[in-house]
């Protein structure tokens, strides 16, 4: 070895550094990860798998949809919270669009999402899907101020702005074609605390992939699955609360309802 030129001595000490540490972390390091993992835990290990009458039916740690073919949800079942991704396991992640994201260019702000989603789930709640943000036609109240006027910039004509005036000035609808970049931006605010809607009825989570829902969301969709399925609306809170997991650690986080294992359970009655 002494007598090997020193870059062959270089070549070869790296080549047995490359041995050694892929026999440690490409082997050894994963096998025993994955054998503590299975003796502690198999059931989590493996993916958590919801089986049903033999058949694999999903993860309780994936949340899915539950609509038609034609996409409208499926009455009879709680729904789980909006997903940027379609809940697709391939494809996670956020919408990436933030707070500031109200006016709708070319494309339906974040805003107006919200707002579209909560007038959707009031209707199909039979409850007031209003927030003091949202237009009554479901986008996002935001007004373009100029020297002179106000336009309602996501609504666009001949929708009829959800206000007449703004300090005087007359509201307009958004005439389509027309660039209001140059126009201050006027995001409408109010009190949400008379809202029906919760938060997570009308927000994506960061993964896509959320299996649960609040309990202030699924005690709001207790009432139509009941009815839907001829059941006492008691027994279906019922069965809500077995659902539920506390906070992580006894301090982190909110209670929560995982949405296909509620499901089941009604299912399986």
């Amino acid at each position: 070895m002494d007598r090997m030129p020193s870059w062959v001595r270089l070549h070869v000490a790296a080549l047995r550094a490359l041995a050694v540490l892929t026999m440690l972390l490409g082997i050894v390091y994963p096998l025993a990860v994955t054998g503590v993992a299975q003796a502690l835990a198999a059931d989590r290990a493996d993916g958590s798998i919801v089986v049903k009458d033999g058949k694999a039916v999903g993860s309780s740690l994936i949340g899915q949809s539950f609509t038609g073919a034609d996409g409208a949800p499926l009455r009879a079942y709680f729904q789980s919270r909006p997903s940027a991704t379609g809940y697709d396991p391939a494809s996670t992640g956020a919408s990436n669009l933030g707070p500031e994201d109200v006016v709708d260019q070319g494309r339906t702000s974040l805003l107006t999402r919200v707002c579209a989603r909560s007038k959707a789930v009031g209707e199909l709640e039979g409850v007031s899907g209003a927030r003091p943000y949202c237009t009554p036609d479901g986008v996002g109240a935001v007004l373009k101020v100029f020297p002179g006027r106000a336009v309602s910039v996501n609504q666009a004509c001949p929708a009829v702005p959800f206000l007449r005036t703004y300090r005087g000035l007359k509201v307009e609808c958004a005439r389509p074609g027309e660039d209001y970049a140059a126009g201050r931006t006027v995001p409408v605010r109010g009190d949400v605390s008379a809202v029906r809607v919760p938060a997570d009825a009308v927000t994506a989570g960061g993964s896509g992939l959320d299996p649960h829902i609040s309990v202030a969301y699924a005690e709001l969709q207790a009432p139509r699955v009941a009815r839907e399925r001829g059941l006492d609306r008691a027994e279906v809170e019922r069965l809500i609360r077995r659902h539920t997991t506390g906070r992580a650690l006894g301090f982190m986080g909110e209670p929560a309802v995982n949405v296909l294992e509620l499901n089941l359970a009604l299912d399986g009655r």
